[in-house]
């Protein structure tokens, strides 16, 4: 499906079959210099064929365009080196383009997995959920020479002029694009009207939910009118969705303290498995290997958050992080 919302931005539907996003929404702006695409889709057969499909059906010719990638994940990036020419530009931040030139590099995922080995996560479903993880199956298979952009870089394709805003938190390096002049937002998974972005942590030095609540106060202050996400409806009232989001947040922690309150410490795992999820099975036992292992993720973002403002603290024991609330 092709919409176009702006003279000669276009948003296309890239199927992402058997995942609950369900799809992603690829943007592409055509210009009488460099054409522009922002986000791919998942390194799969379905998702090249119709961007294949759309690309046909725009008249846009690869050699002529350029790429950009909000963020690190497999399904805004998968399709980068089979889109690629040697006359494109791709442009990416530092932070998650390193990374995605390492979703290769099994140490990486060994790292994470040694972290999550650090709760009760049952080793054999960990093994299936690392299998079976779209950012393994799915990413691209060779390194990108990526342009790097930041805080403030500025494209200017056609009669648009982006400006790049670092946004961490879904991933370390996401980034959006502004554009004043027409009010928009292009904003990857920083801002989704129907679900919420994933903000998950593989490690306790990290605090991903804290950048993410900073990137949320950091883009209500800007003047939008209409906001393009990477998956879903396109929204408009975007300060009300922002103001949602952090209650939701906020309700998350909540109920951690409450489940800490009254099963006592736990680890990782044993708090995800005790969290309210809108998914479809009936009970944690039910839920797949991968959706356990966002799950788990997610809530040690929330800990390590809770961590940060010291209302828990945690302690290795019997080989296992444990977390509980502060005396204070």
């Amino acid at each position: 499906m092709i919409k176009e919302i702006l003279p000669n931005l276009f948003k296309i539907e890239i199927p992402l079959p058997n995942n609950p996003l369900k799809s992603l929404n690829s943007y592409i702006i055509k210009s009488k210099g460099k054409n522009l695409i922002i986000d791919t889709g998942m390194n799969r057969e379905e998702c090249k064929k119709v961007m294949e499909q759309s690309l046909k059906k725009l008249d846009i010719e690869l050699e002529e365009t350029d790429l950009f990638i909000t963020h690190l994940h497999a399904d805004h990036c998968g399709l980068v080196n089979y889109l690629s020419t040697k006359n494109t530009t791709i442009f990416c931040s530092e932070a998650d383009g390193n990374i995605i030139n390492s979703l290769n590099d099994t140490k990486k995922w060994q790292g994470m997995s040694h972290f999550i080995s650090f709760s009760s996560f049952p080793p054999e479903e960990l093994k299936a959920a690392l299998t079976n993880h779209p950012g393994y199956k799915y990413s691209p298979r060779e390194n990108i020479e990526f342009s790097i952009v930041k805080e403030g870089s500025i494209l200017e394709i056609g009669n648009y002029t982006f400006y790049c805003l670092e946004t961490p938190g879904h991933t370390f390096g996401h980034i959006c694009l502004y554009e004043p002049g027409e009010k928009l937002l292009i904003s990857g998974d920083h801002l989704l009207i129907d679900i919420t972005p994933n903000i998950s942590a593989w490690s306790d030095r990290v605090n991903p939910l804290e950048q993410y609540l900073k990137s949320l106060d950091k883009i209500y202050k800007l003047d939008i009118s209409i906001v393009l996400p990477g998956h879903r409806r396109i929204f408009y009232n975007y300060q009300e969705r922002i103001s949602e989001l952090k209650l939701h947040h906020q309700e998350r922690a909540n109920e951690i303290i409450n489940i800490l309150k009254y099963q006592g410490p736990q680890d990782g795992y044993q708090v995800a498995a005790q969290m309210t999820w809108d998914i479809k099975y009936d009970s944690w036992n039910q839920f797949p290997p991968q959706q356990k292992w966002f799950a788990v993720g997610e809530a040690i973002a929330h800990l390590n958050y809770l961590e940060g403002r010291n209302l828990i603290h945690k302690e290795l024991k019997d080989n296992k992080l444990v977390y509980q609330l502060s005396s204070k």
